[in-house]
């Protein structure tokens, strides 16, 4: 049985800790270095619902993609939401363990997962990592679809391959525009707009579209674009990060478990479709 010390050394192998965004919180948030590890369980989010998981599982080791402690803290009691998750993990022996922009930048990292669950061809990374010789590494992913087909089809399509969430997928666009190419980007990507337009692609599917900057791109080009839920564009990461450990595991004779949490951590939890209305701009007389 490792130690959990050895296996964050793997883990950060896997994906360097100095490749996080500057504002970021990856790493160890709690854990004795000593403890040994035989099971792990790998999640989007470090909610209750999850530590009450990885608890249950009797799992050493739970490695969320999402920081529990994004902006920093004063405080861990358990009388806050997020202390409560500390509380519960360090009583049960479970020691967590975050890779978030590092994940997301490494080489496989998010969006070759978010790729991989639509099948799509990925021909490099959307912005690259100026200190990846290779040219793998970065954010998003540039792709090719597996066959040519409508927005409307292509929206229809990364729903039913997507984790099922209440959002779905949005789409902006022609529907019946031919799409080829896609840009892909786990989580929030509407901030890598130029990226996208200097990639020359027919859509961008992504997560958390904001208003102004989805209207102002649609402005500038005929780019389509897909919103999904944010937890589903991320969720693929957490088999591929299994598939990762269960690698290392082999190769160091760790003989360790790891389990992927099936736990839907998405906020939304009901959707109500836009009927006919006759208090506002464009609705029937």
């Amino acid at each position: 049985m490792p130690a959990l010390s050895d296996v964050i050394t793997a883990l950060d192998a896997l994906w360097p800790p100095g490749g996080a965004e500057p504002w970021d919180a990856v790493g160890t948030v709690c854990g004795d270095p000593d403890a040994g590890v035989s099971r792990v369980l790998v999640a989007v989010d470090p909610v209750r619902e999850v530590a009450d998981e990885a608890v249950a599982l009797g799992a050493d080791l739970l490695l969320t993609h999402h920081p529990l402690y994004l902006r920093g803290t004063t405080t861990v009691g358990a009388h806050t939401a997020k202390g409560r998750v500390v509380h519960t993990l360090i009583r049960a022996g479970v020691a967590l363990h975050v890779a978030h922009t590092n994940a997301d930048r490494a080489d496989p990292g998010v969006s070759d997962a978010l790729a991989g669950a639509l099948d799509l061809r990925v021909t490099g990374p959307l912005v690259p990592d100026p200190q990846d010789a290779a040219g793998r590494r970065g954010l998003g992913r540039i792709c090719e679809l597996p066959a040519p087909m409508s927005l409307a089809a292509f929206a229809q399509y990364a729903a039913g391959r997507l984790p099922a969430t209440v959002q779905g997928v949005r789409a902006a666009g022609d529907p019946d525009a031919v799409i080829r190419t896609a840009a892909v980007c786990g989580g929030s990507g509407d901030g890598l707009f130029d990226a996208v337009r200097a990639a020359g692609v027919d859509a961008y599917l992504t997560a958390d579209l904001r208003h102004h900057p989805a209207s102002e791109a649609r402005e500038q080009t005929p780019l389509a674009l897909l919103d999904a839920a944010h937890w589903a564009t991320e969720w693929p990461w957490c088999e591929q990060a299994a598939a990762q450990l269960d690698a290392l595991s082999q190769r160091h004779g760790w003989n360790l478990r790891t389990h992927v949490s099936r736990a839907v951590t998405d906020p939304w939890t009901a959707h109500a479709a836009s009927g006919p209305h006759h208090d506002h701009p464009g609705a029937p007389n």
